[in-house]
């Protein structure tokens, strides 16, 4: 097996938060429940799904007001 990179083409997702309260989330795999401070991330088909602040901030980058 040969080991190589790629990187994920940019997609622009909505983002709701950071959360105030505890939430349930009806994502692709199922109820998942979202924390207070995660983000809820609206995909391309209009799935949903909550990502922790650490993992947004490594794998996001806010874009200006259009």
């Amino acid at each position: 097996m040969r080991i190589m990179k790629a990187r994920k083409r940019p997609v622009v997702v909505e983002v709701e938060g950071p959360l105030t309260e505890v939430r349930m989330i009806l994502t692709l795999e199922g109820m998942m429940r979202a924390d207070v401070g995660d983000y809820v991330i609206t995909g391309v088909k209009g799935e949903q799904y909550p990502i922790k602040p650490n993992i947004f901030a490594l794998t996001y980058e806010w874009l200006e007001d259009e």
